[in-house]
Order: C-alpha cells, then structure tokens, then sequence
C-alpha cells in the first residue's frame, strides 16, 4: 500500500462514491491509472481558463496546486487538450509576449462551462480532496525523524558494543513510543 493508506480511509464521507473510489485505487498504485476519465481534463482546463486566461504551464502549476503537489498533468497530456478546447471552439488563442501560447475562454467556452457546472464542481471537489488527503498524510516531518531514527538505529545496531541487552533496550523504546504516538488523538 502507497502513501499509508489503508481501505476504509476514503468511506463514509460525504463525497464518498465511485469516482472517489477509483481515485483512491490510482493513487495507491502511485498514480499508474488516468486522473481524469473522457473529458473531465477539458472541464477543468476550461474552468481554469475562464478565470483568467492561461497558457499551458500555468495550467500545469494550477492542477498541482490545487491537489497540493499530488499530481501534476504532464505538456504531453495538457497541449493535446488545449488544442482541441481551440478546434472546439471552447478557447481562443491571445496575443501574448514570449513564446508561450495564452489562452482565453470564448462565449461558447462560458455557455459549455454553464451547461457543465455540476459536473465541473464535482471535479474541482475531487481536486481538492485530493489536495487535502495529500497536506495530511504527506507527513514531512515525521519523515525526517524516521530517517533520522532509522540512521541512528543503524549505527548504534552495527556498532560493536550492540549485545542483546541493548538490543532490548532499543525494542523497549520504540515500543514504548509507538504504544505513545497509538494514544495520541
């Protein structure tokens, strides 16, 4: 199990459902599975782009802020889409300085974002689940003081003077800890 989460972490809530479900799946598996079904990108790229307009990077740097660095799509999956938003219809290209594109929602694009609403508010809800399940069990800290603890146990383990008593000694401890961390609520 990735991430270190366990089955029932996701039932129960009020968005539980099988989007969540499958969200949950793909995630641990380390994100060997699409993020967005059929034309579920195209929404939230619209929606992004009928804030402001965007060029393709800063759709990319939205995408993982808004999921806290969980995922980010990749040029290859987000120009392909941006291309067809344009031949839909949905964008429009603008005049922009430097070389990249910036793209500006059309009044067909603000019709098909209206007509979608729901549909795009759920997405933007999963987005930010997902944002959320990450800022709580990122656990950097945590860890830092694993790795640090896992050197020292190292060290002190491989050293010469580490006999039975020690090693006991050592066991104790984490036992203790980790009956202490079980307590915490």
């Amino acid at each position: 199990m990735r991430f270190g989460m366990g089955y029932g972490a996701w039932t129960g809530g009020p968005h539980f459902g099988r989007k969540h479900e499958r969200m949950r799946e793909a995630m641990e598996r380390h994100g060997r599975r699409r993020m967005f079904e059929g034309g579920e990108l195209r929404h939230v790229l619209l929606k992004l782009i009928g804030e402001q307009p965007r060029h393709g990077y800063d759709l990319i740097r939205e995408i993982e802020q808004l999921t806290s660095g969980a995922y980010a799509p990749s040029p290859g999956v987000i120009y392909p889409t941006l291309t067809l938003l344009q031949d839909m219809g949905l964008i429009d290209e603008e005049k922009s300085e430097g070389a990249r594109k910036l793209f500006a929602i059309t009044a067909e694009g603000r019709t098909h974002l209206a007509e979608h609403e729901a549909e795009i508010a759920a997405l933007f809800e999963r987005l930010a689940a997902l944002g959320a399940w990450r800022e709580r069990t990122d656990g950097g800290p945590v860890r830092r003081a694993m790795g640090n603890l896992k050197t020292v146990l190292q060290q002190r383990l491989g050293a010469a003077g580490a006999d039975a008593d020690t090693q006991h000694e050592i066991a104790a401890l984490i036992d203790e800890l980790a009956q202490k961390i079980e307590r915490l609520k």
